[in-house]
């Protein structure tokens, strides 16, 4: 699973990612298994009108350890027709009695009539109606709803919006669409056949065995899963979508899209197979199913899914020729490695119990940082490495939290940024710690010991201690039983009499101190040793040979460490930093000193230098840091500007430079900025016409206007910007739509426009229409945003309306937003 994040700048606050444990929290222990689930086979239909599913259920099971008479299935707010026991051992396929059940729109308990002993199979025949949208129930951060099964648009009522079905499985909503036992440390082969209209295409789990008319304008599709998986990751979807096909080593890779974006099918999963191959040969297990299938969902309630050789995309993954111009590899590209490395840890191997979410979605993030590297470079790799880190950081409620909890209030509070982003920061730190070869050597070994099955981390911990021959006990309690990180201060001290070096570590968080194994480079002469250390204490002093001092002493020059530091070095050595240290987070760090202290002549020398970093990232942050109020960076800087926004090879950095010139207020540049209007980038358009606002508020207003029949993205959120400052109640109607068909993060990127066009305008429909938006949309975000600053925000519009015929009004609407938004939790 892919969580979407809000990642509105300026606006997010230090608040929790998701819930924090409450105090008596009961123990989560893994699921008993009393009886195995051996074989599902499903057959369905669907009503589109009452938005039910019809099903047919066949259901073989074991006893696990002991003998039973009795299967408690999950079955979600079903109506249950048939209960029966088809086959027992020595009568196989014959017909049973009816069984007698208790059932509480909760769990089927099935009662078998026989005492059926440990091992022994047997079948039991269900006939259900499933009424997914009858059902209230209680979603997450990470995953929207759960309600299992998803009709969209079934009457076609909304012209335009395709007519789809789709299912999301994680936690345990499957059980919403068939009786189950609807655990991660349960395992099953299946068989689902789907009966459609025959206009429509479906996808499921594994192979496509058959397809046969079902009567008139219906077909009935059947797929197979001849390999276990857990039945969170048993999936369907049926929709009007083109399939682009493509191979790995003989195995299907397909990609299903809505018509109008067929085309571009192969430029946004294009680059699957060579995944596949990539991380085959990674982690040294082929990739383990007989296809690999990706399809996108509209009104998804997540990011993506990894279902079990069928990943399911929300419409994030599919866009215009246009629109994938300005796309990152932090947006879809991400999010398909997440969900294929899925496929090993969290399908081929399943997380024990949701207390282990960490052996699923710590890796699949994980996997984010392996790709990157890969495919774009060690920079681009340690740059959402570090961006990963900083995420987990962000908010202090994550560090209450060990990696494994079994003492949470929900299953759902472990889709958080703790199991996701400090789980995949803690595998790149201890890839680092024991080696390369070494590091996936413990991975396949884990795989392949517990193929088809369940792991937690004592089983990555074993392998990985068969693999390195090292007791690694001391790492995983530290990193995944206890919550928290290292916050430390680092000190320099120069012994010329000794002729050596000194440097003091102090860790200053609460508890015991952290054990952290690091490697210090120590530079003199251009020419940096190399020295391991371990810290063990709550201040350590290290003490390194040094004929002279130093140029720079970098410590943990791997920059892996999942840590908070204060860096005592001087201006001086981060300068040399940014010069002769290797890695992107050491240039990263010499850029974020130098805007501390950007008045210093040495930090503005950092800073052009950024300018033309071999990093995008670093340039775009660079320009982003210049302070533009001091005249001779001003001067200094806009000739470079002015180049990075018409020649760079990033869009993002061409952006950046057209806000940053359109700051300078220079009319000179007026020209260059409106050129690049023309861009065929939205983004970049965007950029220009935010850029040339500042310049010629009229010419920005008649562009923006221009603008109207073609718009996505950041050019969209544009526009909103030059209607709040320069337009009036004309564009109105205009920058509404807009909102309304935002995600949250371009809802809160068009907030500034809002409140400036609502502090002017004199209308009080569109009062009120403007201050409700923005009192919703920060009521239902209230945990991730800066929620003070949006309240002052909304002060203001009740001032700039005090001499206004609407004054009242706004007075009154104001106050009902703050007074709702810090009611809000």
């Amino acid at each position: 699973m892919q969580k979407l994040l809000l990642l509105s700048a300026g606006l997010l606050g230090a608040a929790p990612a998701v819930a924090q444990q409450p105090a008596g929290a009961p123990y989560r222990a893994a699921a008993r298994k009393v009886n195995d689930l051996v074989h599902t086979q499903l057959a369905v239909r669907f009503d589109y009108a009452k938005r039910y599913l019809y099903g047919r259920a066949t259901l073989t099971l074991k006893p696990h350890g002991y003998p039973t008479d009795s299967l408690r299935l999950d079955a979600k707010g079903m109506d249950i027709k048939t209960v029966q026991l088809r086959a027992l051992a020595g009568a196989p396929g014959a017909a049973g009695p009816n069984l007698k059940y208790d059932y509480n729109q909760q769990q089927l308990l099935i009662h078998l009539g026989r005492t059926i002993p440990a091992g022994e199979a047997y079948t039991v025949y269900l006939e259900y109606t499933a009424k997914p949208d009858e059902l209230r129930a209680k979603g997450s951060d990470a995953i929207g709803e759960a309600k299992g099964l998803y009709f969209i648009n079934p009457d076609s009522a909304v012209a335009g919006k395709p007519v789809q079905i789709w299912t999301q499985g994680e936690t345990e909503s499957n059980s919403a669409w068939f009786p189950t036992i609807d655990k991660p440390n349960q395992k099953t082969t299946t068989e689902i056949s789907l009966t459609v209209p025959a206009k429509y295409v479906t996808l499921s789990n594994g192979r496509l065995a058959s397809q046969v008319p079902a009567g008139p304008g219906l077909r009935t599709d059947t797929w197979k899963m001849d390999q276990p998986h857990a039945p969170y990751l048993m999936m369907l979807a049926v929709g009007d979508f083109r399939i682009t096909k493509d191979s790995w080593r003989g195995k299907e890779v397909s990609y299903y899209l809505e018509p109008k974006y067929a085309a571009q099918a192969r430029q946004i999963f294009g680059r699957t197979p060579q995944m596949l191959e990539f991380f085959s040969e990674r982690l040294g297990v082929a990739f383990p199913w007989n296809k690999y299938s990706q399809v996108v969902c509209r009104e998804y309630v997540a990011g993506a899914m990894e279902n079990t050789s069928a990943s399911l995309f929300g419409e994030q993954a599919q866009g215009s020729a246009r629109e994938l111009l300005d796309w990152e590899y932090g947006g879809v590209e991400r999010e398909i490695a997440h969900e294929l490395f899925h496929q090993w840890f969290g399908d081929y191997v399943s997380c024990e119990s949701w207390s282990n979410l960490t052996m699923s979605e710590s890796f699949a993030n994980f996997g984010e940082v392996l790709w990157a590297e890969h495919a774009h470079g060690a920079d681009a790799g340690a740059e959402h490495a570090a961006r990963s880190l900083r995420t987990y950081l962000r908010s202090p409620a994550n560090h209450t939290k060990p990696l494994v909890r079994f003492d949470y209030a929900d299953k759902e509070d472990m889709f958080d940024n703790v199991t996701y982003q400090k789980g995949g920061s803690i595998l790149n730190m201890l890839r680092a710690e024991l080696g390369e070869d070494v590091f996936f050597r413990g991975l396949q070994r884990y795989l392949t010991q517990n193929a088809f099955g369940t792991g937690e981390p004592h089983q990555l911990r074993l392998a990985l201690e068969e693999a390195s021959g090292r007791d690694l006990n001391w790492f995983f309690n530290q990193w995944y039983y206890r919550a928290g990180h290292p916050v430390v201060t680092i000190d320099y001290q120069w012994d010329a009499a000794r002729h050596r070096q000194a440097v003091v570590v102090r860790q200053t968080q609460g508890g015991a101190p952290f054990v952290l194994p690091l490697q210090v480079d120590v530079y003199a002469n251009g020419r940096a040793q190399r020295y391991p250390a371990t810290l063990r204490h709550a201040v350590d002093t290290l003490y390194f040979p040094a004929a002279t001092q130093p140029d720079l002493v970098n410590v943990d020059a791997n920059k892996v460490l999942v840590w908070q530091k204060q860096d005592h070095k001087t201006l001086a050595e981060f300068a040399y930093q940014y010069r002769h240290a290797p890695r992107f987070l050491d240039r990263r760090e010499a850029l974020i000193a130098a805007e501390a202290q950007s008045a210093d002549p040495a930090a503005q020398k950092i800073l052009a230098a950024g300018l033309a970093d071999k990093s995008p990232a670093l340039r775009q942050m660079a320009i982003e840091m210049l302070d533009l109020k001091n005249k001779a960076v001003r001067k200094a800087a806009a000739p470079t500007l002015a180049q990075l926004a018409t020649r760079d090879s990033s869009l993002l950095v061409q952006a950046a430079a057209l806000q940053a010139l359109g700051k300078l207020q220079e009319k000179r540049y007026a020209p260059l900025i409106a050129g690049a209007l023309n861009s065929p980038s939205y983004r970049v358009q965007g950029a220009a016409l935010q850029g040339l606002l500042p310049l010629d508020p009229a010419q920005a207003l008649a562009r923006a206007t221009a603008f109207e029949a073609d718009n996505q993205g950041a050019l969209t959120i544009a526009q909103v910007v030059v209607y709040g400052r320069a337009g009036g109640l004309a564009q109105w109607p205009s920058m509404l739509a807009k909102y309304d068909a935002a995600d949250p993060n371009g809802r809160f990127g068009m907030l500034d426009a809002f409140i400036e066009i609502l502090g002017r305008l004199d209308d009080a429909t569109a009062l009120e229409q403007g201050l409700t938006r923005l009192r919703d949309l920060t009521v239902k975000y209230k945990p991730y945003v800066d929620s003070g600053r949006i309240i002052g925000l909304l002060q203001q519009v009740q001032q700039r309306q005090a001499t206004r015929p609407q004054a009242a009004q706004a007075t009154a609407l104001v106050t009902q937003a703050v007074a709702a938004i810090q009611a809000a939790k």
